[in-house]
This record gives structure tokens, C-alpha cells and sequence, in this order.
């Protein structure tokens, strides 16, 4: 076959590669799945976007979660992942295109027998350089396909980082209202401690003048005792919760600290839920499962590109200089062009294993698709609905310690007339530090689950619409 007709029938093989990719089947939109608005939204208010965490308006809890953000490690984990995942993408479409290698060879046999022998068997020197070009023309299009799954594992590395980058801001926005919730809760218990010490003071003062029993002191200092073995674990909470933001933000435990503070909690507000479908577009891990689900679909393409013929092209072009005995030839060129066919006839069914295995694949990516869709709904469902419990106990615990404030300032009155003795007061007061007590409580549990919604919601992180991969669906 001479080079013209190699070179037209290379043309016709390269048309027929680039109509070869097989089409996808439509399927259902995914937007079936979550079609009904959520059950527990307030309103349609469209979701929120960007930086959620400055929704709080606390300067201190934004930095920490920005410097989370740049520089944790689980963050930094992940845009590793990328950079492979992305090297693999460009290697795997670097099989689309001809491959040229350099080659170089250098001989010198030398036998040391007589002239009249090397006459037949002579002394050689040879040196060789050429280059040498080889093609596998994609008329299946397997190797297309096998890119587009690379492609498909680089959008969902991408995903990672978003989904790494939310667990770290999530995460720490949570570990920093814990903090501040334990802060608070240290210094109630702390005065509530003081009061009990009082009152076990003048019950036991009392029960020397015989105005007291003692059971009266015993059950005094059991509640002294209570109260104060409360301090402990709150004081760990505290140290607990500072090392893991620091880990978070990834600096040292060893010399971080967040100072303690009287803290004003963040006021309520209404957060935008927007609609079911929009989490498509908003959780990397939705993004992530499509994507994988995208990357089985197109290997189970690559599988099935296997029972179609294979075209190989290979050419190569040099030049040598070759030496016999003592006679030095003219450098020579050579080249060679050749074009191989492959088709499988049999193989004990390997082909029709591979393509059952990506087939399985395919369809375990979509059913954990359709289950991460799902429980993404189920997550802002439960959100919402607690987010609407704890709010509505927090106005109530608000209101039962205005009211023990009130009752308070009522007994101090009376105290000052002497209507009453220093134990009804301290009574008083304990119920009032109480009071707060659960009241800081819910509060905390309150920025809890905003931070636990924006979190479900997906928080902004929203991920470019890949160009390659299509819509999870049918995947037979």
C-alpha cells in the first residue's frame, strides 16, 4: 500500500472516529424527585447565597471561618484530589491524539576474525535515529468515553473541595457557638454555685441556732455539691471546643484561645430555603454523586466500545549511517507506514463482563444519586422543622426569665422590708439563674440549627454546571 492511499484511508478513518460517539438516551428530569416544595419552609423567600456565616454578625466567628476555609487541611486534602483528578483527565485525553516518539540506536560488533571470513560475516557499526508516530483511531469511541469519565471524576473532585470547604466552615461556625453557649452556661453555673454555697452557709448557721434540721443541711450541701460538679465538665467543653477550631482553622491547640466574653447571640431571622430542586445546583455532595454517576455511565460506554474493530496507525522515519568493515555507506533514509486492524471474535466473554460490570456500576451511581438526593431533602425538612421547635421554646424560656427577673426584683423588695428571709430570696435567685441557664441553652441550639440549615441548604458553594456529564436518569 503505497503512503497516498495510507494517508486517504487515515481521513476516512478520522471521519468515521469523529461520528462514532454513540448518543445518550434522554432521561427523566431530576427535578421529578423534587418537585413539591418543603413542608416545614415559613415562605418561598428564594435561598441565601454567598458567605452565610456573615449573616450572624459576628466579625470574630467570620474570620474564624474564612481562615477555616483557607487553610484547612481537609480543604487542602482536597484540591489535591483535584490536581490528580484533573492530570488523569488530560492523560486520558491524550489517547485521542497521535503519540510521536524519538528514537536512537548506536552499534559496533567487531568479530576479530580473518578478511577473507568478514567477507561473509563483517565487522559492523551502525547508528540509527528516526521518529516514529503511532495512532489508535477512536472509530468506537471508547477512548472519548473514557475521557468524558475523567472528566466527569474531575468535576466531582471539584465538588470535594466545595463539600470539604463547607464542612470546615459549618463545622467550625458550630464548634464556635458551642464555645460561646459553654462560656455562658460556665458563668451561670459558677453564680448558681455561689448562691448554693450561701444558702448551705445559713442553713448550717441555722441549724446551730436550732432553726434548721439536719436533713435541711444535708439536702443544702447536696445541692452545692450538684451544682458545682457541673463546673468541671464545662470548663473541659471550653478547652475541647477551642482545640478543635484551632485544628479546624488549622493552627496549634498548644497557643490558641478565644477570649471569654460576655456574648450577644445573634438575632433571629428569617433564612431563605428556596426550593427543593435548587439543591441540584447548591450541595457539592449532589454535584459530586452526579458526577459519579456521569463517570460509570460513560465507562460503561468504554466498555461497550470494545466489541467494535480497533484501526491502529504507525509510521516511522529515519536516517542511518552504517559501516562494514572498513567501508563507510552513504547515509541512508528509511521509513515505514502501516496500518493494523483488531476485532475481537472471541474471549471467553471478558467484553460482556466488563460491560455488566459498568452497567452495575452505573446503576449503583444512580440509585446512591437518587439516595443522596433524598436525605438532602430529608436534612433541610428536619432543619427547618426543629429551627421552628426551638424558636418557639425559645420565647417561652425568654418569657418564664423575664418573669423570674421580675419575681426577683419583687423579693429583694420584700427582703429589704423584711417580709421575707435571705433563703426565700436565694431561692429566688436560683430559679432565675436557672431560668437563664436554659434559656442560653436554646439559644445556642438555635444558632445550632441555622448553622445546621445553611449547612443542608448547601451553603452558596455553588459548583459550575459541568459541560460534559449529563443528568443522572435511566441508566439501561
Amino acid at each position: 500500500m503505497n503512503l497516498p492511499r495510507i494517508a486517504l484511508t487515515t481521513l476516512i478513518a478520522a471521519a468515521l472516529a469523529a461520528g462514532g460517539a454513540r448518543a445518550s438516551q434522554p432521561r427523566p428530569s431530576p427535578e421529578a424527585w423534587v418537585a413539591m416544595p418543603y413542608r416545614n419552609a415559613p415562605s418561598e423567600q428564594a435561598a441565601d447565597e454567598g458567605a452565610w456565616w456573615r449573616n450572624f454578625g459576628d466579625p470574630e466567628l467570620a474570620a474564624l471561618v474564612e481562615r477555616a476555609v483557607a487553610a484547612n487541611l481537609d480543604v487542602r486534602v482536597a484540591q489535591e484530589r483535584v490536581a490528580a483528578a484533573r492530570a488523569g483527565e488530560k492523560a486520558q485525553g491524550s489517547r485521542l491524539w497521535p503519540a510521536i516518539t524519538l528514537q536512537g540506536s548506536a552499534s559496533d560488533a567487531r568479530t576479530g576474525l580473518p578478511d577473507p571470513v568478514k567477507q561473509g560475516m563483517p565487522d559492523t557499526r551502525a547508528v540509527r535515529a528516526g521518529v516514529e508516530l503511532s495512532w489508535e483511531l477512536d472509530l468506537a469511541g471508547g477512548l472519548r468515553a473514557a475521557r468524558r469519565a475523567a472528566q466527569a471524576d474531575a468535576i466531582a473532585a471539584e465538588s470535594g473541595v466545595a463539600g470539604a470547604s463547607l464542612l470546615a466552615a459549618s463545622e467550625v461556625a458550630r464548634q464556635y457557638f458551642i464555645l460561646r453557649g459553654a462560656q455562658e452556661r460556665l458563668r451561670i453555673v459558677e453564680q448558681l454555685a455561689a448562691a448554693q454555697r450561701e444558702t448551705d452557709r445559713l442553713v448550717r448557721s441555722r441549724e446551730r441556732e436550732g432553726l434548721a434540721s439536719r436533713f435541711d443541711v444535708t439536702r443544702a450541701a447536696g445541692e452545692a455539691a450538684a451544682v458545682e460538679a457541673q463546673v468541671l465538665p464545662l470548663r473541659t467543653l471550653v478547652g475541647a471546643t477551642q482545640a478543635r477550631i484551632a485544628v479546624l482553622t488549622g493552627a496549634s491547640p498548644s497557643g490558641f484561645a478565644i477570649d471569654e466574653r460576655p456574648y450577644s447571640w445573634p438575632a433571629q431571622r428569617e433564612i431563605g430555603a428556596g426550593q427543593p430542586s435548587e439543591l441540584l445546583r447548591r450541595r457539592p455532595d449532589l454535584m459530586a454523586a452526579e458526577a459519579h454517576f456521569a463517570a460509570a455511565t460513560m465507562r460503561r460506554e468504554e466498555a461497550r466500545a470494545q466489541w467494535w474493530p480497533k484501526l491502529f496507525l504507525s509510521a516511522l522515519a529515519g536516517q542511518q549511517d552504517l559501516r562494514l568493515n572498513a567501508l563507510d555507506l552513504s547515509p541512508v533514509h528509511f521509513a515505514s507506514v502501516a496500518l493494523a486492524f483488531g476485532m475481537p471474535l472471541f474471549n471467553a466473554g471478558r467484553i460482556q463482563a466488563g460491560v455488566k460490570i459498568g452497567t452495575a456500576h452505573a446503576n449503583e451511581a444512580l440509585a446512591e444519586w437518587q439516595r443522596t438526593v433524598l436525605v438532602a431533602v430529608e436534612e433541610v425538612e428536619v432543619s427547618l422543622l426543629a429551627r421552628a421547635q426551638d424558636l418557639e421554646r425559645g420565647q417561652t424560656l425568654a418569657a418564664a426569665a423575664d418573669a423570674r427577673r421580675q419575681s426577683l426584683v419583687h423579693a429583694q423588695s420584700l427582703r429589704r422590708e423584711g417580709q421575707i428571709d435571705l433563703l426565700v430570696l436565694l431561692d429566688v435567685q436560683r430559679g432565675l439563674l436557672a431560668s437563664e441557664l436554659a434559656l442560653t441553652e436554646s439559644r445556642t441550639q438555635q444558632a445550632l440549627n441555622d448553622v445546621q440549615l445553611y449547612k443542608a441548604l448547601g451553603g452558596g458553594w455553588n459548583i459550575p454546571d459541568p459541560s460534559g456529564p449529563s443528568t443522572p436518569g435511566d441508566s439501561r
